[in-house]
Order: structure tokens, then C-alpha cells, then sequence
């Protein structure tokens, strides 16, 4: 006797793909943004109660805070490129969690190829639905390997982190 699929189920992992193609789409449009420097649509991947921690900055509260700060710190560059790659993510629900690398590339002095700043890692995302749809709740770097030999806004170079996280 064949098999009768349980339309419940179905319904289910209908939703479960449609789900990680959401949150595959906001990670490309929020690193596409910031690549355009379109920072109103970047902050509007995040929610509202953020917290940023990276390297050597302060702990940065709050979605408009974090963008001024990544805003400031992307300015010095004519070209950048984030690269996100091997994601992976898991969906419980109105939340998701997920994995992935980032790769940053930037030109530092435009027709000067010898001036590139790139810098790049794992991480780690997590994931919040609401009534627009998926946003970003915190995400954490680790490890990041830094390929430069000096920012412009003077930041030293070597392995640094970040958290982005809901305040607490």
C-alpha cells in the first residue's frame, strides 16, 4: 500500500524551507547594503535592542548606535566587499539560529592595488521573527583573521571579535 504523505508535515517543511530562504535573503541583503553603503536598509536587518561588541571599540547599545559605529568605521573606504559564505541555519519556530563565514575586502587607496584591507571569520547568527518578518538578534565573530596592513581609521591589526547581541 503506498504511502500517503501527512499534509501536516508537508505544510511544515514548506515553511521550514521558506523559512531559511528568508533568512538567507536578509543576510545577502544586509551585507549587499552595507557593500552600498545603504545604511538605513542595514540597520533595518537588525533588531531594535542590539548590542555590539568588537575588538577595540566599546560596547555599542542600540540598532541606530551600532550603525553610526560600522557607518564611521567603513567610511575611509572607496570599494568594499562582505562575502558570506557556508551558511547554515536552523529554525525553531519564530527563531533561528545559524553559521556561517564572513569575508571582508576593502580598497584603501583607489587604483592602487597594493592597498587592500581585508579581514574575515566565522560566526555566529541568531535570528528573531516579528510582524516584518526575520531580523537579526545577535551575532558573534570568532576569531577573526585580519589581512591588512593598517586600517585607515587606525585600528591595529591582528585577530579581533565581535558579539551583537539584545541588551540585557
Amino acid at each position: 500500500m503506498p504511502h500517503t504523505p501527512d499534509p501536516d508535515d508537508l505544510a511544515r517543511r514548506v515553511r521550514d524551507l521558506e523559512d531559511r530562504d528568508a533568512l538567507h535573503a536578509l543576510m545577502i541583503r544586509g551585507w549587499r547594503a552595507l557593500d552600498r553603503k545603504d545604511w538605513r536598509t542595514w540597520s533595518a536587518c537588525w533588531t531594535e535592542d542590539a548590542v555590539l561588541e568588537f575588538g577595540p571599540w566599546q560596547r555599542t547599545r542600540g540598532r541606530e548606535a551600532i550603525r553610526a559605529k560600522v557607518e564611521e568605521a567603513e567610511s575611509p573606504y572607496t570599494s568594499i566587499q562582505h562575502h558570506i559564505l557556508n551558511m547554515h541555519v536552523e529554525v525553531a519556530g519564530d527563531r533561528a539560529t545559524g553559521i556561517g563565514y564572513m569575508w571582508f575586502v576593502a580598497v584603501t587607496a583607489p587604483g592602487r592595488t597594493s592597498a587592500p584591507y581585508s579581514m574575515g571569520g566565522p560566526y555566529d547568527w541568531e535570528f528573531r521573527r516579528n510582524g516584518d518578518g526575520w531580523l537579526f538578534v545577535p551575532a558573534a565573530a570568532r576569531g577573526l583573521v585580519d589581512r591588512r596592513r593598517r586600517h585607515p581609521a587606525g585600528l591595529r591589526t591582528g585577530v579581533t571579535g565581535m558579539t551583537l547581541s539584545t541588551a540585557r
